[in-house]
């Protein structure tokens, strides 16, 4: 989940879905099975999130989004098979992956204390994106099916991650979005808490809060908002951290992600 709205960076997967402009994709979803496949998502992400978006990415390799958690994710890709372009991606992180390196990319934003009686069955997702030729429904509910099918297969239970919001209006709308989606907070023993918090008594809240299509998905499919949104300079976003039980999602939901991907 790591996921930004329109031009929330680190999760530009759920940006407002575009008209493909490429005639007749063919999309297939799959793990990434090579180096070249896992780069060429690396550049995808820097396309995205760098060159539109303006995120300061602190990278070695100029044009690809690499950090030292790479190495240790499982890469979620969307190829369209019609001319070999890798057109969408999400980064997996789990549990046995994140004892490893010896945390979560989201406690760089949160204190996930809390958590801690989960960890051995959290995965994390994160740095989702979409070329903009394929921002549509169909490409983001391949992505959904292919971490469904991730989660299912190997038995993992939650899933984590930070829904980014835009702060190019000042916040404004991440407030507004907050205070609309009061409903799907955790329970107490689920919060976690920014260690940068967003200024919430000193941003006025949209009055018509426009909340991003993949962060709609997410709540529809009953994940929970574990606490107040922590401010991410690199990004400028706000970001809330969700914590998805699969548990929660409901059969009739979780039948169209499977049937999407079969």
């Amino acid at each position: 989940m790591e996921h930004r709205n329109e031009a929330r960076p680190r999760d530009a997967a759920h940006a407002a879905p575009q008209a493909a402009r490429l005639p007749r994709p063919k999309l297939h979803v799959t793990l990434a099975a090579t180096p070249s496949e896992i780069l060429a998502a690396q550049k995808l992400r820097w396309r995205v999130f760098a060159d539109e978006l303006g995120a300061r990415l602190p990278s070695r390799v100029p044009g690809v989004d690499r950090d030292i958690y790479d190495p240790y994710c499982d890469h979620l890709i969307v190829r369209d098979e019609a001319n070999g372009r890798i057109v969408g991606t999400y980064r997996i992180l789990p549990p046995e992956q994140a004892r490893k390196i010896g945390n979560y990319y989201s406690e760089s934003e949160f204190d996930l204390t809390r958590l801690a009686h989960l960890r051995p069955h959290i995965v994390e997702i994160g740095r989702s994106c979409i070329d903009p030729d394929y921002r549509t429904g169909a490409t983001i509910a391949l992505l959904w099916s292919g971490l469904a099918r991730y989660m299912r297969e190997h038995g993992h239970e939650y899933l984590i991650g930070c829904a980014s919001i835009g702060m190019q209006d000042g916040g404004h709308n991440a407030v507004g979005i907050f205070q609309a989606l009061a409903d799907h907070m955790a329970p107490p023993e689920y919060r976690v808490f920014p260690r940068h918090a967003l200024p919430l008594d000193r941003i006025g809240a949209s009055a018509s809060p426009e909340i991003p299509p993949l962060l709609k998905g997410y709540m529809r499919a009953g994940a929970w908002i574990c606490g107040e949104p922590a401010w991410d300079p690199d990004f400028n976003t706000a970001d809330l951290l969700l914590l998805l039980p699969m548990g929660r999602v409901e059969s009739r939901y979780s039948k169209h992600f499977m049937e999407r991907q079969n």
